[in-house]
């Protein structure tokens, strides 16, 4: 593994453990060129995934960009963020179990906002916002009445 600091292909392992439920392997590293201290993830990868975009363009799934998409959207939330990587791991691992290559991101966003309307109310009308391209004031009562009518019937 390459040192982010000096860019050493020589680093060592000083710690392992498991991490997400045992789904990834957690590894503290330093760098014996410069000192430098770095953690890195191990995760079993099932498939290579492609996103499909509206536009049609096709770019690899990542994973790390899905988790900054769920943390903005509960930014500054109460939110532990052990269950926002479990919420990831779940989007991913349902993604990975498919059976599909190639997944619309239309079917990513949808799986975010059921995983964000039960980790937290806010962050999933500020996902609603974006992934459903909010106009108007009314949009956002219309998602507020969503919730509402959920609550009602749980």
């Amino acid at each position: 593994m390459r040192c982010p600091y000096c860019q050493s292909e020589d680093t060592q392992v000083k710690d392992s453990r498991p991490a997400e439920d045992g789904a990834a392997i957690r590894r503290r590293r330093v760098c014996p060129d410069c000192g430098g201290r770095f953690t890195t993830f191990e995760r079993v990868q099932l498939r290579d995934l492609v996103v499909i975009k509206k536009s049609g363009r096709k770019v690899p799934f990542s994973r790390d960009k899905l988790l900054r998409s769920v943390e903005i959207a509960t930014r500054k939330r109460n939110v532990d963020p052990d269950r926002i990587d479990r919420a990831v791991t779940g989007i991913v691992r349902q993604l990975e179990s498919s059976g599909e290559t190639e997944i619309p991101s239309g079917e990513i966003g949808r799986l975010v906002m059921e995983a964000l309307k039960a980790l937290d109310d806010v962050a999933y009308v500020r996902f609603a916002s974006v992934y459903r391209n909010f106009r108007e004031a009314k949009d956002f009562h219309d998602v507020l009445g969503e919730l509402k009518a959920d609550e009602d019937a749980g």
